[in-house]
């Protein structure tokens, strides 16, 4: 008899969105472990690999579980790298638990999924995501790294239509970080980009998981 699907997963847990457009909003995140890249500034590393080995059913269980006390409306596929793993069938049940689901991504992976809210984040060294994601995406994130330039937030400014926000988000809210994404920011003005906007991890102000 065929086994079920499995995904490894590195852990399940109720809080608020500290990033992005959804800012505040009550979620359940289900952090996935896997990741193709190796971000200097990555403050989840210990999601790059491990994990705990578990079915879609398991993880639903989990998360009606967390519901219960913390009753959200929107789950979080978070990573690592969440498209790394075939995650279809997860967002498939969240949606029939009710939720809305939100999976964050570096964007180098497509895939076509029923999720309700796509979060690309591009990252260095090319800053580079399959084009599948330019009229999926519903926010652009880009830590404000050091490694960041004007001619990348001009150039994803271009290739996204206008519609999705870029955010600049300052990396684990660095002064130096903030400054910097604040000069990027009246460079974007001063020559006309629209929908640049500056971001903060609110979580971490709030010290929150």
């Amino acid at each position: 008899m065929p086994q079920p699907p499995t995904l490894k997963i590195v852990e399940i847990f109720a809080s608020v969105q500290g990033e992005g457009l959804r800012q505040g909003e009550p979620t359940i995140f289900i952090r996935l472990a896997g990741c193709d890249l190796r971000c200097s500034f990555c403050d989840t590393k210990y999601a790059w690999t491990g994990g705990k080995t578990s079915t879609t059913s398991r993880v639903l269980a989990k998360v009606r579980a967390l519901r219960k006390r913390f009753p959200a409306d929107w789950a979080c596929l978070t990573g690592g790298e969440p498209f790394l793993q075939d995650i279809g069938l997860l967002v498939d049940g969240l949606k029939k638990e009710g939720l809305k689901v939100q999976v964050e991504t570096n964007g180098r992976n497509f895939r076509q999924l029923a999720a309700d809210w796509l979060s690309v984040s591009p990252k260095p060294g090319r800053f580079d995501y399959h084009p599948g994601f330019r009229r999926r995406a519903k926010e652009v994130k880009l830590v404000v790294s050091k490694t960041l330039t004007f001619e990348t937030v001009r150039r994803l400014r271009q290739e996204f239509p206008g519609s999705v926000p870029i955010l600049l988000q300052a990396e684990s809210n660095k002064a130096w970080s903030l400054a910097k994404g604040r000069r990027l920011l009246d460079r974007a003005l001063k020559q006309g980009l629209k929908n640049i906007r500056l971001s903060v991890q609110l979580h971490k102000i709030l010290g929150l998981p």
